[in-house]
C-alpha cells in the first residue's frame, strides 16, 4: 500500500495526511471547500518545517512528505486510486453514510474505507456499501503527530484481513493499535466523555476553576492535559455531538453537561473560536 486519501481538511484531517506524508504514502487531501484546503496545505507545510528544523524529521523525508502530498476538491481524483481511504469529517452520520457511498463507488474494490470517527458505528456506515468487509473505523488523537494510539474499532462485517492490512498500516505510522469490538463509545470516547463532563459539571457548581480541575487530574491522576483544556482543543460543538449521540446509545449517564449545551449555544467552542472554558486572545 502506497496511495491513501482522507476525506476531510479539519484539524483531524491535516494530522491524519501528516503522518501518512511521512511515513511514505502518496497523500491526496480532500475537501469541498478551496479555502479549507488552502489551509490545510500551509498548515502542514508549516508542521514539516518545524518538524525538520527541530530534527524530528531528516530532510529527505520532509522532503519526500512535501512531494506526497496533494491537495483536490474532486472526490474521485482524490480517492479512485487509493489504496486506503480515511474519512475525517464532522460526527454527522448522515454525512459520513454520503461519502462512504461515493467512495464505494469510486474506489478501487480492494480499497480499504476507514472512518476517523469517535463514536460512530463503522457497521452502520460499512451497512451502506457493497463491501462492509472493507469498512472500519480508525481512530486517531489530535495532535495526531504528537499522540502515538490509533484505536481500530471492527465493524460486524469487518474481515480479519482488513483488520491486519489496518495494523500493517498503523505500524507504518508508527503508531500502536488497540483492536475494539464495535460498541456506541468504543473505549477512549466513553471513558473521555464522563470524564470531561463531570469536570464541566465540577466547574458549574463552582467546586473548582476550569484550571485547578485540570491541574489536579494533571498533577494527582497523571493526565497528560486537563479534560477541560482538552475539551476546548478538540471544539465544544464536537463534543457535544458526541455526548448527545453517548446519550442517545449508553443512556442517562452520558447526558451533556448543561454548562456545555450553554457554551455552544453561546459560540464558545473553544480554541477554534477564541473562547470556550479558558480565553485564547
Amino acid at each position: 500500500m502506497n496511495q491513501s486519501a482522507v476525506i476531510g481538511a479539519g484539524v483531524m484531517g491535516k494530522g491524519i495526511a501528516y503522518a501518512f506524508a511521512i511515513s511514505g504514502y502518496e497523500v491526496y487531501v480532500n475537501d469541498v471547500k478551496e479555502e479549507a484546503l488552502e489551509k490545510a496545505k500551509s498548515d502542514i507545510e508549516s508542521l514539516l518545517k518545524k518538524s525538520c528544523d527541530k530534527g524530528f524529521l531528516t530532510s529527505e523525508v520532509y522532503q519526500t512528505a512535501l512531494e506526497n502530498l496533494h491537495f483536490e476538491t474532486d472526490l474521485t481524483k482524490a480517492a479512485e486510486n487509493a489504496d486506503v481511504v480515511v474519512e475525517a469529517v464532522l460526527e454527522k452520520i448522515g454525512l459520513k453514510i454520503s461519502i462512504f457511498q461515493q467512495l464505494d463507488e469510486i474506489c478501487k474494490p480492494e480499497a480499504i474505507l476507514a472512518t476517523n470517527t469517535s463514536t460512530m458505528s463503522p457497521t452502520e456506515i460499512g451497512a451502506q456499501t457493497s463491501r462492509p468487509d472493507k469498512v472500519v473505523a480508525m481512530h486517531f488523537f489530535n495532535p495526531v503527530h504528537k499522540m502515538k494510539l490509533i484505536e481500530v474499532i471492527r465493524g460486524l462485517d469487518t474481515s480479519d484481513e482488513t483488520v491486519n492490512q489496518v495494523r500493517t498500516i498503523a505500524n507504518q505510522l508508527q503508531k500502536e493499535m488497540v483492536e475494539v469490538n464495535e460498541f456506541p463509545g468504543f473505549v477512549t470516547s466513553r471513558m473521555n466523555g464522563l470524564i470531561g463532563n463531570e469536570a464541566m459539571n465540577l466547574f458549574m457548581e463552582g467546586v473548582a476553576s476550569a484550571e485547578d480541575i485540570d491541574k489536579a487530574m494533571k498533577l494527582g491522576l497523571n493526565h497528560p492535559m486537563g479534560p477541560l483544556e482538552l475539551a476546548d482543543l478538540v471544539g465544544l460543538d464536537s463534543r457535544l455531538r458526541n455526548m448527545e449521540y453517548l446519550h442517545q446509545t449508553l443512556g442517562e449517564k452520558y447526558r451533556p453537561s448543561p454548562i456545555l449545551t450553554k457554551y455552544v449555544k453561546a459560540g464558545r467552542l473553544g480554541k477554534k473560536s477564541g473562547k470556550g472554558f479558558y480565553n485564547y486572545s
